[in-house]
């Protein structure tokens, strides 16, 4: 794609326009979206403002870095996996990763020009801002039909309740099942957990009945290798399905994607069917709370190493242990985007090395200015967005 000019905007880039936003550039990311660190062979390494030897992140790491460096005051981003909430936490910024279908896809690569759609499940496109304010504004201007994306719904916006956030109803959890996060996000979790019960919301730990979060991983992994498999060469296909077993055996998400590859539509229809179970037992379960609040990633932001475009990608360290590379990375955020479901993401604390730590905040599928506008009153407890050093 290196010689690659688009003929049309994206809908959502041309609805910014239309709005009256001056659209800068086209910011750094990883080949293909298809990593959480936004090294690209064209490019060259996006750096983390916070701190230059840090990943901001990916896929959209090159703008998360360009919002918290005082380049742009917004973003745009597509997230299959985390790709808009992970550099939010990584960079301490507010991200939105919407209800799925809620806003168009048109012109979105991949899929690839010239090639059939095989990406169907899993992805939205949303916004990156330095405060919850913006990421509504921009939101409300993406959303709805556009005559090319027929999957998106005529869904109209919902209103944003004025309540108190005192009468807020709010689970939360730092534990999806084995994957530990560090000391760090943890005592973040407890600590916005406690402020928020001395002020009076209902809050408490909890996660749903029913989820099984090695199921969970592995489901996800299926669709999306079935679907992002669909057009790589077969040699690839049968080698990474092949070595899987083997080299990754503890990783649900990455072996999931391997069988994927195998591209067994049975097995695949069955991923989707396991999909909709799972959807259900999240929906049953946020039909008693606002909004559940849970990690962004193990960790905030880690050091630069190789790319995973092509291989799973290098180990990353949990206070000293050391956790596959996609365990670590996106157990925390590929579960909404196998439900579906939209998920703000709010800076709440700094590591002890200084770096952001962020916050997921979930709601109900097709509740997105519900859940943004609990954002909006969170983020007055939080704090607003903080500059990195030396900008």
């Amino acid at each position: 794609m290196a010689d690659y000019t688009p003929k049309i905007d994206a809908t959502i880039v041309s609805r910014l326009r239309a709005a009256g936003a001056i659209i800068v550039a086209k910011t750094n990311m990883p080949e293909l979206a298809l990593d959480i660190q936004s090294a690209s062979p064209l490019f060259g390494r996006a750096n983390n403002p916070w701190n230059l030897e840090r990943t901001p992140g990916g896929s959209t790491g090159g703008g998360a870095a360009a919002v918290a460096a005082g380049l742009s005051p917004l973003e745009l981003g597509s997230d299959i996996g985390g790709s808009i909430r992970i550099p939010s936490h990584f960079c301490g910024l507010f991200g939105f990763k919407p209800t799925e279908n809620r806003v168009p896809e048109s012109g979105h690569i991949p899929g690839m020009p010239g090639e059939p759609r095989t990406v169907r499940h899993m992805g939205v496109f949303g916004p990156l801002a330095r405060s919850v304010e913006d990421l509504k504004l921009c939101f409300s201007l993406l959303t709805g039909p556009d005559g090319r994306d027929w999957e998106v719904p005529p869904v109209p916006l919902d209103d944003a309740p004025d309540r108190p956030l005192k009468e807020a109803r709010l689970a939360w959890t730092d534990d999806f099942g084995g994957v530990p996060v560090t000391a760090d996000t943890r005592s973040a979790l407890e600590n916005l957990a406690q402020k928020l019960s001395d002020m009076g919301c209902r809050v408490e730990r909890a996660t749903p009945n029913g989820l099984d979060f090695q199921a969970a991983w592995s489901t996800y992994g299926e669709i999306i290798g079935t679907e992002v498999g669909a057009t790589l060469p077969l040699a690839m296909r049968i080698a990474g399905s092949l070595s899987a077993p083997v080299l990754h055996r503890k990783d649900p998400l990455y072996l999931g994607m391997m069988r994927g590859f195998r591209l067994d539509a049975k097995r695949y229809f069955n991923a989707l069917a396991r999909r909709d179970d799972l959807l259900g037992v999240l929906e049953r379960f946020l039909g008693d709370w606002d909004a559940w609040i849970c990690p962004v990633s193990a960790t905030p932001a880690f050091e630069h190493r190789r790319a995973a475009t092509k291989m799973p990608g290098q180990p990353i360290a949990v206070d000293g242990r050391k956790f596959p590379y996609w365990v670590a990375g996106v157990s925390y955020t590929s579960l909404f985007n196998l439900t579906g479901n939209p998920v703000a993401v709010l800076p709440v604390a700094r590591s002890q090395e200084g770096l952001p730590i962020g916050v997921q905040i979930v709601g109900k599928k097709w509740e997105d200015m519900r859940l943004l506008g609990l954002a909006e009153r969170l983020a007055e407890v939080t704090g607003p967005f903080q500059r990195p050093p030396g900008y």
